[in-house]
C-alpha cells in the first residue's frame, strides 16, 4: 500500500509541476483543495440547496427550530470565517446564504402564523 501511495505522490508531483503558476498557487493555498478548509464549505452548499428547495414547501410544514438554527449558525459562522486566518471566502459565502435561507424561512413561518391569527380571531364588536 505504501508503494502505491509513493507512486501516486510521484505522479501527482509531476502533474503539479506542469500546471501554470496560478493553478499551483490555488492547489497549495492554505485554504485550497488539499485541505478541509476547502471541502467543508463546498459540501455545506448542500444546506443552501436544501433551504432553497424548502421555498416550495408549504409554510405550515416548516420547522421554526430548524430555520432558527440555520439562521443563527449561518450568522455566527459567517462572522467567524472573517476572523480566522486564513480568511476563507467560500466559508463566508456559504454561511451568509445559509443564514439568508434560514431568515427567509423564519419570515415565511411568521407571516403564515400572523395570517392565521387574523383569520381565526372574531371581528371586534361595536357597542
Amino acid at each position: 500500500m505504501a508503494a502505491v501511495a509513493r507512486s501516486v505522490s510521484r505522479v501527482w508531483g509531476r502533474f503539479e509541476q506542469r500546471l501554470p503558476k496560478t493553478a499551483r498557487n490555488f492547489l497549495n493555498h492554505a485554504a485550497g483543495p488539499k485541505t478541509i478548509f476547502f471541502w467543508a464549505p463546498t459540501f455545506k452548499w448542500g444546506l443552501v440547496v436544501a433551504g432553497l428547495a424548502d421555498v416550495t414547501r408549504p409554510a405550515e410544514k416548516l420547522s421554526l427550530q430548524q430555520s432558527g438554527a440555520l439562521a443563527a449558525t449561518g450568522t455566527i459562522w459567517a462572522r467567524y470565517s472573517l476572523v480566522i486566518d486564513p480568511i476563507i471566502y467560500n466559508l463566508f459565502a456559504v454561511n451568509v446564504f445559509v443564514a439568508l435561507t434560514g431568515f427567509f424561512q423564519l419570515y415565511r413561518i411568521w407571516q403564515y402564523r400572523n395570517s392565521n391569527k387574523s383569520e381565526s380571531s372574531p371581528p371586534p364588536t361595536q357597542s
